[in-house]
């Protein structure tokens, strides 16, 4: 037996190898479309730059963000204390820091659990049709017609304060303009000559919805959910300004400007600076939702 010299060779090393390249090359192209706009890479940059600072909060933090020391009450910013102190002598760059992880601790957790109840029920509705589709609908509907963060005040009122019971009280206001987006992408998809074609070779509708009309609803629910993370920043610092989200002396954002709020007049430091804390992360998620609807969004192109 021979084989000729121009037969190529393949193995399993190859064919990984291979497959990292190109997994490699799109993620690179993924980036350098993102770095082309100017917008969206400052909204990445802000992000990642606050994945770092909760990741390694105990190293950036110069104080316990927990210590009180009432002799250092209400300091301006100055080189000890950048942010200044709050009325407690706390240090307010240090709570600021693992604040950071609270935050991004109630997004990634509501991003993660609306992002599959919204799809799953959207994309049910949108396929299936009739009954399914108005029952789901109309529920939809009822949590649609209340403001988010009214419909979370009373849900958290119901459960209780506390970060777990602000993450359930957000999922739950959260989840219908997901659903709404998904039934209209697979509205648009259900009758495709594809999907029929994919009826008529026996395939069931658990395959349908799972192999075919997920994937192809995904995108436009990554940028929903990136552009609601905002709105998820802001809900969360709402709740806890008026107590019902993380408990003192828990170092939350929404906490620290209703906890300085007596002194803001002539301590504008203790209220400011977490305030704007919350409006630039609240802009870079933007961004990066405007950014990621340019790259995944066909449509736009």
């Amino acid at each position: 037996m021979t084989v000729s010299l121009d037969t190529p060779v393949t193995g399993g090393g190859n064919e990984s190898r291979l497959r990292l390249k190109r997994a490699l090359a799109r993620t690179g192209g993924f980036l350098g479309k993102m770095a082309r706009n100017p917008l969206t890479a400052i909204g990445g940059g802000i992000i990642f730059l606050l994945l770092v600072v909760a990741a390694f909060a105990p190293w950036i933090a110069p104080y316990n963000p927990l210590v009180q020391d009432l002799n250092a009450a209400l300091q301006s910013p100055n080189a000890q204390h950048w942010f200044g102190t709050d009325e407690f002598g706390r240090d307010i760059f240090s709570r600021l820091v693992y604040g950071a992880r609270i935050t991004l601790y109630i997004v990634l957790l509501v991003s993660v659990t609306v992002g599959p109840l919204g799809l799953l029920l959207g994309v049910s509705a949108g396929y299936f049709g009739g009954k399914v589709d108005m029952v789901l609908m109309r529920v939809t509907d009822i949590f649609i017609s209340f403001p988010s963060l009214v419909l979370a005040l009373a849900f958290v009122a119901a459960l209780g304060p506390g970060l777990e019971h602000v993450v359930i009280a957000i999922t739950l206001t959260a989840w219908p303009p997901i659903a709404r987006l998904a039934r209209a992408e697979t509205l648009s998809l259900r009758q495709a000559d594809f999907i029929s074609a994919v009826r008529l070779q026996g395939a069931s509708p658990v395959r349908v919805l799972w192999r075919h009309i997920v994937p192809l609803c995904l995108p436009s629910v990554i940028i929903r959910i990136t552009m609601n993370m905002a709105g998820i920043i802001l809900t969360a610092a709402g709740l806890g300004f008026l107590g019902l989200g993380a408990q003192p002396p828990e170092p939350e954002w929404g906490a620290m400007i209703s906890s300085g709020r007596t002194y803001m007049m002539e301590c504008w430091w203790v209220v400011t600076i977490p305030g704007l804390a919350i409006l630039i992360n609240s802009l870079a998620f933007n961004f990066l939702g405007d950014g990621l609807r340019d790259i995944l969004d066909p449509r736009s192109e």
